[in-house]
């Protein structure tokens, strides 16, 4: 698998972050051959134009050691020349711990010192790689200890495989960078906290509106706001039709694992999307149905409008 890089020290893209093009040359992660199970170990081109996967095979099963083995292939020179292993670039990979679904790596000063589009090459192949660890959903970079930021000195943040998504076939995909004010709950759950997060990397073949509602199911950045919506609910689909959002839960939805509000979660919701210039209404699905009530208490059937009566300030809230 090749992801192809455009340089855009050419200005020819401003805002885009990153250009790929996907074709196949290897099989997908995680398969199961005679010889155990196969895995992308992923690696930059000594151009650094692009980043090329290998199948790797291990009969391990330890999620543990699994980890283990795909650092090593990470920091080992590969087999073709042509191809340059993401850790052994200059800095050293320091430590790294394994919190429930966050791996958090931690790298000398030295990872700093490489030029921009090379740390967004060599930062790809390693959370592709390592995301492949089962139970692994989210890779945070740090530098001694210290969260990973861009040249805004803003925090990069977690990331998954789906940071850097590609797609199978000549099909070009742009990323871009875009800043989202969603609003999440305080702490005691019955009012909303708005969040600014700033240089969120999409990938331009997802709908802001869905982006925006994703970004709500992953959760809050900072830590003066908290989660409104249930982490395994899935997004069926997001549509806008005459400045009206449809959006469609499963019904993982309906069940709330947080102690929030039913007007909070519904108004983080609809108060994010209406921060799109082309949404000032909302009305919410499950199944594709509307005839339900949310919690015993508000009927989906309703068509939600902005409501900035529920929102606090952040410093209100940390307090």
């Amino acid at each position: 698998m090749r992801l192809l890089f455009k340089n855009w020290k050419t200005g020819l893209f401003p805002s885009l972050l990153l250009v790929l093009t996907v074709c196949m040359t290897a099989c997908g992660s995680e398969t199961e051959s005679e010889a155990g199970k196969s895995y992308d170990i992923y690696y930059v081109n000594n151009e650094e134009t692009c980043i090329f996967s290998n199948s790797y095979q291990t009969e391990t099963e330890d999620s543990q050691q699994l980890l283990s083995e795909l650092i090593e292939q990470l920091a080992a020179q590969p087999n073709k020349m042509e191809y340059k292993a993401p850790l052994a670039e200059g800095f050293e990979l320091l430590n790294y711990s394994w919190d429930g679904e966050t791996l958090t790596v931690n790298f000398d000063e030295q990872y700093k010192e490489m030029d921009n589009i090379k740390e967004v090459l060599v930062r790809a192949a390693i959370v592709r790689t390592l995301s492949q660890v089962p139970d692994i959903k989210y890779i945070s970079f740090t530098i001694l200890g210290e969260p990973l930021v861009d040249r805004s000195n803003v925090a990069i943040g977690t990331m998954s495989a789906d940071t850097f998504i590609d797609n199978a076939g000549n099909e070009i995909n742009t990323y871009e960078k875009v800043n989202l004010r969603l609003y999440f709950a305080n702490e005691n759950g019955d009012r909303l906290v708005e969040e600014n997060q700033r240089n969120v990397i999409y990938n331009s073949n997802i709908s802001m509106e869905k982006l925006v509602v994703e970004k709500l199911i992953e959760g809050p950045t900072t830590g003066n706001s908290y989660p409104t919506i249930n982490p395994s609910t899935k997004v069926l689909s997001v549509t806008v039709i005459d400045r009206i959002c449809y959006v469609n839960f499963d019904e993982a939805f309906l069940s709330q694992p947080y102690s929030v509000t039913s007007d909070v979660t519904i108004y983080s919701i609809t108060n994010s999307l209406i921060e799109l210039p082309n949404i000032n209404k909302v009305q919410i699905s499950i199944n594709g149905d509307t005839s339900v009530y949310y919690k015993e208490s508000i009927r989906l059937t309703n068509m939600f409008e902005r409501n900035l009566d529920l929102v606090t300030s952040a410093a209100s809230a940390a307090e």
